[in-house]
């Protein structure tokens, strides 16, 4: 039984600092990666904040299928054009929009070809001549890497419940 215990902590020991020789072996620095993939979900931030929908553009997939999953309860838009329509809709109606990222994770499977992340934003913005503001977002989402370039292709947005 000890013997079965300790090779179980060998294997996952080398699964967990496995992923760097095996994404050598496969042609792809990890942590390079890495940052890249973080400099787009910046890039995506920015794009937000300037309301620069060129940006964000070059940020999504232009793909039909691509999804978002906003905050609302009904809030799914598929694919690029309806992303693009509802992010300039809320560039027209959103002023001064300001976001602060923390707990920030990201992950890239073992080809080097997908990553996904999660993060905490909070999200504020002037609407109607009123300051907005929500804490804690909790964002989520899927890129893909085509050529060199990541993009994303699919998000999830969600508000936290308030507990008692």
């Amino acid at each position: 039984m000890k013997k079965i215990v300790f090779i179980s902590y060998v294997l996952m020991i080398f699964g967990i600092i496995g992923c760097n020789n095996i994404c050598e072996k496969k042609g792809f620095d990890y942590d390079a990666e890495i940052s890249n993939i973080k400099d787009v979900l910046e890039s995506y931030v920015i794009a937000n904040e300037t309301q620069d929908i060129e940006l964000i553009q070059k940020i999504w997939a232009p793909d039909k299928d691509i999804i978002i999953f906003g905050t609302k309860g009904d809030e799914k838009l598929i694919g690029w054009e309806s992303i693009r329509n509802a992010t300039q809709e809320q560039f027209n109606t959103f002023e001064n929009t300001l976001i602060s990222v923390r707990d920030q994770v990201v992950k890239i499977n073992k080809f080097g070809d997908i990553a996904w992340f999660s993060e905490v934003i909070n999200y504020n913005f002037i609407l109607d001549g009123k300051a907005r503001s929500y804490e804690g977002i909790r964002y989520t989402g899927v890129l893909e890497k085509r050529g060199n370039d990541w993009y994303i292709i699919q998000s999830h947005m969600s508000i936290p419940a308030e507990t008692n």
